[in-house]
């Protein structure tokens, strides 16, 4: 796989890249799949994880190529010095066109690998604000102000709108132009339908933060096509 177009930013101390969905940010504990970290370890030797984003969200992901720089800016993101900024798409419309969640998030007791709201869960806290409502669906913005795993997919869920896709909090279904568009046909050439959206919608946009030498920095991943073709859809069907 080449590395080349994802890369937002490199330096001595660390890369940014834009994670494409369906690729493990860091090896699972069986290590049969390929991971974004084994690809970047055979081209630069060490490499240190920072933070992790889930298989099937897209975005911004940074590694540290060095102990001093992963120290730095793994001790940013304890303390919460780093703003992380995700764009989703949500089922329904939320009754609030923006708020905060602030709901304790802890590991479900019989599920693995699932999370859930619980009063005895770590402080976790989530800003949102929907940008635009396509009734069925929404475009929402999100800001986590706490790395908890899967955080926003929980606190989506808690309020009623989980993200689409989401087989662990939502339905799990895909999106299809028939559901958008009534009078929808197949081409004569189409067996069945496809979907145009069927991995979780949720994609990290942005994350600034301060490197050691003081100097700040923004970095934003475009949207894959995959989120951009579903928004165009919703968007004209809307109309």
């Amino acid at each position: 796989m080449n590395l080349e177009p994802l890369v937002l930013f490199e330096n001595n101390d660390f890369i940014a890249l834009n994670k494409p969905p369906g690729l493990l940010a860091i090896p699972d504990r069986e290590g049969k799949e390929i991971s974004l970290k084994v690809l970047l370890q055979k081209k630069y030797g060490h490499i240190y994880t920072v933070h992790r984003i889930d298989r099937d969200t897209s975005g911004v992901i940074i590694f540290a190529k060095n102990e001093a720089g992963h120290k730095q800016l793994s001790q940013q993101f304890e303390s919460r010095q780093t703003e992380k900024i995700y764009y989703a798409l949500v089922i329904g419309s939320p009754v609030l066109q923006r708020g905060s969640i602030a709901a304790p998030i802890a590991e479900h007791p019989s599920k693995k690998a699932v999370m859930m709201v619980h009063r005895k869960g770590k402080e976790s806290l989530t800003d949102y604000e929907v940008l635009e409502d396509f009734g069925s669906y929404s475009w929402v913005k999100l800001k986590i102000h706490t790395g908890r795993t899967h955080q926003i997919r929980v606190h989506m869920k808690e309020i009623g709108h989980p993200v689409v896709c989401d087989e662990l909090y939502g339905d799990g279904k895909p999106v299809f132009i028939s559901s958008l568009k009534h009078r929808y046909k197949l081409s004569k050439n189409q067996d069945a339908e496809q979907p145009i959206l069927n991995r979780l919608a949720l994609h990290a946009f942005s994350l600034s933060f301060t490197d050691a030498a003081g100097q700040k920095f923004y970095l934003e991943a475009s949207l894959p096509k995959d989120l951009r073709a579903v928004l165009q859809q919703l968007e004209k069907w809307k109309k």
